[in-house]
């Protein structure tokens, strides 16, 4: 089950529900588990792998490439860029970059004659329940969306 709280929005002061997390994350051990009593293979060679996946999306992504998982979805950078930029083409250069992200996009299909996507991260037995919790104002006062909870 998925939990959520409410919130209210300074922008229009009305009250939403806001995705949150409980817990503490899954480890890669614990998914490493799952995996193997899933499959043929052991836990350690799950595990093994898992432990190599980041540095090995790092690589593609350093050469310029996107990286798509079928099932998972598709890992690229995006940059950011300092400054108010420069006044023409030939002035841009990769002094200006301030910063490096990943992003991430969930693979998504399409059925057959279908107007709807479905996105292989988003289970079709989601349940949401509301977190019995004292609710927030604001994301900005300490209610980020999807932020993990730490214990």
């Amino acid at each position: 089950m998925a939990f959520f709280k409410k919130i209210l929005k300074k922008l229009n002061n009305k009250w939403y529900p806001q995705s949150v997390t409980v817990g503490k994350p899954v480890a890669t051990k614990e998914v490493a588990d799952r995996l193997s009593q899933i499959s043929t293979v052991s836990r350690a060679d799950v595990y093994a792998v898992l432990m190599d996946l980041a540095g090995v999306l790092a690589d593609y992504m350093a050469q310029g490439r996107s990286v798509k998982i079928d099932g998972l979805g598709t890992f690229y950078y995006t940059l950011t860029a300092g400054g108010n930029g420069v006044e023409s083409a030939d002035k841009v250069s990769a002094s200006q970059i301030t910063g490096v992200r990943v992003r991430f996009i969930p693979e998504a299909t399409r059925k057959t004659g279908s107007k709807t996507m479905n996105r292989s991260l988003i289970s079709d037995n989601i349940f949401w329940m509301e977190l019995n919790t004292a609710p927030e104002t604001t994301p900005e006062e300490g209610g980020g969306e999807d932020r993990p909870e730490i214990e």
